[in-house]
């Protein structure tokens, strides 16, 4: 069974924008719940949605578990296995971990959309966003972020 609450409806007042850089540490996952959650902060925002987009091929983003750093170090494994640095890849300009991180990349998406109640990311308990870097060495990457929706009012 499902049930679906009551319907609300605004024009949004607000497009706010700007590029969080991230400095990875090789291959894994860096939390951004935080930087996201600032952003909307110096924004004003209230009620909308807030866009991610990643501007490379060989990172993405993704919503995970935030509580057991034992998801993410098996995330890493499983995504390892679909696309192993030793595949039969003729894509290695950048080394032989480049086309297995271009898959990955693919695999995993490099955006995400995150509704936005009274100025705060509406993420499940255990959710977080996070960078994924598919590279073996570190990088430093870049996330827009955009916020499409209403302003906090004054009191």
């Amino acid at each position: 069974m499902a049930s679906l609450s009551a319907v609300a409806r605004t024009a949004p007042q607000l497009i706010a924008t700007a590029t969080l850089t991230v400095d990875t540490h090789g291959e894994g996952f860096v939390e951004i719940t935080r930087h996201a959650a600032q952003f909307l902060e110096a924004a004003g925002a209230d009620d909308g949605l807030l866009l991610l987009f990643m501007r490379h091929t060989s990172a993405s983003l993704v919503i995970q578990e935030n509580a057991d750093p034992d998801v993410r170090a098996d995330l890493g494994t499983a995504l390892r296995e679909l696309a192993p640095a030793d595949g039969p890849w003729v894509h290695q300009t950048e080394g032989p971990d480049d086309m297995p991180a271009h898959i990955k990349a693919m695999l995993t998406g490099v955006s995400l959309h995150v509704p936005v109640i009274g100025g705060k990311l509406a993420l499940g308990t255990w959710q977080g966003i996070y960078v994924a870097e598919h590279r073996a060495r570190p990088h430093r990457r870049e996330v827009v972020l955009q916020f499409l929706g209403d302003t906090r009012q004054s009191p």
